[in-house]
């Protein structure tokens, strides 16, 4: 929580999903609430980011940190890969993110990726990604079934970003059916699941850039990865 009263802007990236409004069925730019939620109870301003064809630079411009969001998978093709049989991509959304995502690097502001928000991190720094995990990993423990949320506990590297914020071991709820395999360029590897599976990846330094695979936005208890993305959004707009 900050604690000198300004309130940093957070961008959150939103899904560009088929949504019904009273008797009208339509495609809309929308986001579970449970992120919003989050950010504001870690001090920050949410604003939500529509999956636009451009305009990256101008929306980057108007907030202070960026939250990529959980959603459907990376499209195979940006690691040289087929897609899996259980792939699900959503092509539009991943033109938009890796833009933004690159945009935010170069500008130097806070990034957490959650869940495909971390691949998409891994991505775009030149790794791949394990498309099914029932299947390469022989494990369904990572998303035990439709719409139900495994528990996860994770282990943190010493000395990491992760494990400043969150300590040795977290507990959390997981929903991925997918995984870091190579990792990206200049990430480190910095949580794991007790299957060996990587669950935390971050960019050493200063800069905060910070990807989970599991959905820190679940835990109504736990809001420390928020508080730490709002805190460093802060001390760049502080220091800006």
């Amino acid at each position: 929580m900050v604690s000198n009263g300004f309130k940093p802007l957070i961008g959150l990236t939103t899904y560009l999903e088929p949504t019904r409004f009273g008797v009208w069925d339509v495609e809309a730019a929308v986001l579970h609430g449970v992120y919003v939620d989050g950010i504001v109870r870690a001090g920050g301003v949410p604003v939500l980011l529509p999956p636009a064809s451009d305009g990256y630079a101008e929306l980057l411009s108007v907030v202070d940190g960026l939250g990529l969001t959980g959603g459907a998978d990376v499209d195979p093709s940006r690691y040289g890969q087929e897609p899996h049989e259980t792939t699900y991509t959503r092509p539009a959304r991943d033109t938009f993110e890796f833009a933004l995502l690159d945009g935010a690097l170069g500008a130097g502001i806070p990034v957490l990726g959650v869940c495909r928000g971390m691949q998409v991190l891994n991505v775009a720094l030149g790794g791949t990604l394990s498309q099914h995990l029932p299947e390469s990993a022989g494990s369904a423990e990572h998303q035990p079934a439709r719409a139900v949320f495994g528990a996860t506990s994770v282990r943190l590297e010493q000395g990491s970003r992760a494990a400043s914020i969150l300590g040795a071991v977290t507990k959390c709820h997981c929903y991925h059916h997918q995984a870091v395999d190579k990792l990206g360029d200049g990430l480190n590897a910095v949580g794991w699941s007790g299957d060996g599976q990587i669950e935390a990846i971050e960019m050493p330094g200063d800069a905060f850039v910070l990807g989970v695979q599991w959905h820190p936005e679940q835990d109504n208890d736990d809001r420390r990865l928020f508080a730490a993305l709002v805190a460093a959004a802060a001390q760049r707009k502080g220091s800006s």
